[in-house]
C-alpha cells in the first residue's frame, strides 16, 4: 500500500512540472544568392520560415521557432563589432531559434 502510494505521488509530482523544451539558437552568416530567401531569413518574412524550417531540420530539431537578422554587436566575444560587413547596411549574420 504504502508503495502504490508513493508512486502515486511521484507522477503527480512528475505530473506538475512544466515542460521545457529544448531550444537552439543559430548564427548563421546572410549570404545573398540571388534568390531572395537570405533577405526573408533576415528581416524575419513569412517567405523564411521553410528555410528556417529546413536549416532546423538538418540539425535534429522539430521546427523553427524564430529567425531575424542580428547585428555583428549583438554577438558576443564571437565576431567583432568592427568588423566589416560582406553585406551592406549589417545584414551579415541571421539567428534562428530551433526547438525539439
Amino acid at each position: 500500500m504504502r508503495l502504490s502510494s508513493a508512486a502515486a505521488l511521484c507522477v503527480l509530482t512528475l505530473s506538475c512540472l512544466p515542460a521545457y523544451a529544448d531550444s537552439h539558437v543559430f548564427i548563421v552568416a546572410n549570404q545573398p544568392d540571388g534568390y531572395g530567401i537570405d533577405q526573408c531569413l533576415a528581416n524575419g518574412e513569412q517567405c523564411g520560415a521553410s528555410a528556417a524550417r529546413m536549416y532546423c531540420k538538418s540539425h535534429q530539431f522539430a521546427q523553427a521557432i524564430a529567425f531575424h537578422r542580428i547585428e555583428n554587436d549583438e554577438i558576443t566575444g564571437a565576431i567583432p563589432a568592427s568588423t566589416s560587413s560582406p553585406v551592406p547596411h549589417g545584414d551579415a549574420y541571421v539567428a534562428i531559434t530551433c526547438q525539439r
